[in-house]
């Protein structure tokens, strides 16, 4: 730095400035001794000269006025010499004060910044260095006699820009690591701050990293499920692994949630940390072997039921009776188109839900779409003296299987009249957004309890199952539907209030 060179130089020229300036007062001191030494030598040889002279000329003086003589020319010429040579010296002391002040200066400046440049330059890269500058490299001169620090100081820019890479490779890593994990995962701090999440975590809960990203986890809408196994975690500091169902987005989830206390070092605790595994699937696949039989069994029981004891009685002699064969028969035709329903509807949704299963999609239009599903179910919807109410502004395109899209209409307008009282109306609107085509097929039915909704497209689950079941539903329908609006990239959601009606809203992309 030069300041410091700066430094140094001024406080080199004030101690010798100091130095000098004492050493010519001390000559100054030691002149009026040499002087009268000087004095004394000149009046011995002044008197020689004079006595020489009064022989010479033979001249008759007294004693007195010899001596008188003696002192006249002595005071003098002590007068004027004195004058002149104190004149002389402080000129002399002046000028030689001056050019050794000058040539130390100039010497010294030269010998100082020789010395300093390579120290500046090694405290100016330090100084980059802590900056975090670790490109920063001092320069190293084989004429300098501060090349080993020069040096070092290199070795340690190299050895922690090295670290630096290798940090910075690290966290690259770890990040790729963290935002492309399958699971979800969320760090806590100690004061319940979060400060880490990952992209599955954003895009499970259907959150921004601004929303989340230093918030109190209480404060951001998790599932209370959820938050009340963090604050397990937070209060034993003991890591915790429990499976957690949560409804989210009006679906339910199934997690296996394991959480750990972060220590830092020297035993410092820092927060936690939250993992989630989305079992979902498994789960779901578990719960469809165990319940399959069961359900199957029990739907299968009152059609196969009903056609074997009216096929027993018929065949014990009922059979004679005209009025009755006829009674009995139909019953076993109503039952096994039941019965045949309840096949075709398992053989498609088995084949809906194979690996990949994949829809025609092409660009089509929803209007049509709507009018054939309403055609469709209108036989349906004259029996219960109901009616239709269609808002339909103007067609909407979307990328879509027309028959496929025709299957989810149609399923869910008869789910809406199965639902439905008598003389209601069922209203269907077709809107649209910048992104998906929309559709809303709303019943003035029983509607649909809010801890219910999330289940509502599981297979076999009904909301009224003596209604669906005595109208002929096999509890599959929505289902097959919910697959095939997945199959289109699309969404289903469903809004309900008891004794008032239910709304389904199904969005399929336009592109």
């Amino acid at each position: 730095m030069k300041s410091m060179s700066n430094r140094l130089f001024l406080t080199f020229m004030l101690l010798l400035g100091t130095i000098l300036a004492v050493l010519m007062i001390v000559i100054g001191q030691l002149f009026p001794v040499y002087i009268e030494q000087y004095n004394e030598q000149a009046t011995t040889e002044i008197r020689t000269s004079m006595d020489q002279v009064i022989d010479e000329r033979k001249m008759d003086l007294t004693k007195e006025n010899q001596e008188a003589l003696y002192a006249a020319q002595a005071m003098e010429r002590d007068e004027s010499l004195l004058n002149y040579v104190r004149a002389r010296l402080y000129g002399v002391l002046a000028i030689l004060f001056t050019i050794t002040l000058i040539l130390i200066a100039i010497i010294s400046r030269y010998m100082i910044r020789n010395f300093t440049a390579p120290i500046d330059n090694v405290t100016d890269t330090a100084l980059e260095l802590a900056k975090g500058n670790y490109r920063a490299r001092a320069q190293e001169n084989e004429h300098e006699r501060m090349i080993p620090l020069s040096h070092s100081i290199n070795i340690l820019a190299r050895n922690l820009q090295d670290i630096t890479t290798i940090r910075e490779v690290e966290e690259e890593r770890l990040k790729t690591l963290i935002e492309n994990m399958g699971s979800s995962l969320m760090m806590i701090g100690r004061e319940g701050n979060i400060s880490i999440v990952n992209r599955v975590f954003l895009e499970r809960f259907g959150m921004q990293l601004d929303d989340v990203q230093g918030k109190v986890f209480r404060t951001i809408g998790l599932p209370k499920s959820l938050e009340q196994f963090i604050d397990h975690v937070f209060l034993t500091e003991m890591p915790y692994r429990q499976q957690i169902k949560m409804e989210v987005q009006q679906e339910l989830y199934n997690k296996e949630v394991y959480g750990a206390p972060v220590i830092g070092d020297h035993g410092r605790w820092l927060g936690v940390v939250i993992v989630m595994h989305d079992i979902t699937e498994l789960v779901r696949l578990e719960q469809i072997r165990k319940d399959f039989v069961a359900n199957v069994s029990h739907e299968l029981r009152t059609p196969i039921t009903s056609i074997k004891g009216f096929s027993e009685t018929l065949l014990d002699g009922a059979y004679k009776d005209e009025k009755m064969l006829i009674s009995f028969l139909e019953i076993i035709y109503k039952e096994s188109n039941r019965l045949q329903m309840l096949i075709q509807d398992l053989l498609e949704l088995s084949k809906i839900e194979q690996h990949g299963f994949t829809v025609n999609i092409m660009p089509m239009g929803l209007q049509d779409v709507l009018i054939r599903g309403a055609e469709l179910t209108a036989p349906r919807l004259d029996e219960k003296n109901m009616s239709f109410q269609v808002d339909i502004e103007r067609d909407v395109q979307v990328m879509g299987d027309a028959n496929r899209i025709i299957q989810i209409v149609t399923n869910l307008i008869t789910n809406a009249i199965t639902y439905s009282p008598e003389n209601t109306t069922v209203s269907i609107r077709l809107k649209e957004n910048e992104t998906h085509g929309i559709i809303e097929i709303e019943d003035q039915g029983i509607g649909i309890e809010k801890h219910e909704i999330a289940r509502v497209f599981e297979r076999f689950y009904r909301v009224d199952r003596a209604r669906s079941r005595n109208s002929g539903g096999t509890g599959l329908g929505l289902a097959i539907v919910k697959h095939l609006v997945e199959a289109h990239h699309g969404r289903i959601q469903v809004e309900s209030e008891v004794g008032i009606g239910t709304k389904m809203i199904v969005m399929i992309p336009k592109n």
